[in-house]
């Protein structure tokens, strides 16, 4: 009897992606240990809740990491089932650990009331919240983009939406503002440490998207015009770019017309029009946003 063969490839970019999801998590945890815990606040998520639990109770970050996303995924496996994915929980164990590993380790390379980057926990305090959350924005998202999450307020969304019809976003951002405003009752903190915890999320998210949808985004462009074939040629011999002819009707004018479509990076945008005005300036354009495009030219399918 034959045993099956193994796919080496598909076992190295599997180990390759856990590999990715742990330097990830490493990159998270140290934006909220170096950066946004010296700044005396609050951001969203599961490592917010476990921030403030911290300055409640005084344990180890990362058992509480550990016990708020435990507890999470308990309640949400009970109540919306076990549909977790692997890569989450491992992401969910792999942030308490790095957090564990961590909280000492810059506690004692870091002086006293100072932080790792020479910066003042309050003259430096905006500097630090920017930094931190660029750095744990950059962490979550390789996170992402290798198909794991961590957990916290996506579970709460998940429970909710098992009961109420209402959007994700604005569930995670209810939860998120909760947890912030929430720091007006600890501790030393006060409405400023507020306003810096929404600085953190907004920064956070804002690095999230940028990487996550940065390198995807780009341009559909229909060209309507009567010289289709001259555009379709002039694209293709002065761009990288292919084309694509539809057909159409104009409803006004009851007159069919062709329709160029070309698909491009945000950034040949420009480059694109331009050539379209040098063909045909009376061409009607519409260029559109695309989030992904997928396919020969642009990102690989199997990396969705």
């Amino acid at each position: 009897m034959k045993r099956p063969r193994v796919n080496r490839q598909a076992v190295v970019g599997t180990v390759l992606e856990y590999v990715w999801m742990i330097f990830g998590m490493f990159i998270y945890s140290f934006g909220w240990l170096a950066c946004i815990m010296p700044a005396n606040t609050l951001g969203g998520g599961a490592a917010g809740l476990s921030l403030l639990f911290y300055h409640i109770t005084g344990l180890p970050i990362g058992m509480l990491t550990l016990i708020v996303n435990g507890v999470l995924l308990l309640i949400g496996g009970t109540i919306v089932g076990w549909n977790f994915g692997m890569k989450t929980i491992f992401c969910i164990a792999m942030l308490s650990v790095t957090m564990s590993v961590l909280q000492p380790l810059l506690a004692a390379v870091t002086p006293a009331g100072q932080t790792l980057f020479a910066l003042d926990p309050v003259s430096d305090r905006i500097l630090l919240v920017i930094l931190g959350g660029i750095i744990a924005g950059i962490g979550i998202a390789i996170c992402f983009r290798q198909g794991g999450s961590t957990g916290g307020t996506d579970i709460i969304a998940m429970i909710v939406n098992k009961y109420k019809t209402i959007s994700y976003g604005r569930i995670v951002m209810t939860v998120d503002s909760m947890i912030i405003l929430s720091s007006l009752f600890v501790g030393d903190m006060g409405v400023d440490s507020v306003i810096y915890g929404f600085v953190v999320t907004a920064v956070l998210g804002y690095t999230v998207d940028v990487i996550q949808a940065g390198n995807q985004q780009s341009s559909q462009i229909f060209v309507f015009t009567r010289r289709y074939e001259a555009m379709a040629d002039q694209i293709i011999a002065t761009t990288r770019h292919s084309a694509t002819i539809l057909d159409a009707t104009g409803w006004y004018s009851k007159e069919d017309i062709k329709v160029v479509v070309v698909v491009c990076r945000k950034r040949e945008t420009s480059q694109l029009l331009k050539l379209v005005r040098g063909v045909d300036g009376d061409a009607f354009i519409s260029v559109g946003s695309v989030m992904g495009v997928y396919g020969k030219g642009f990102e690989a399918l199997n990396k969705v």
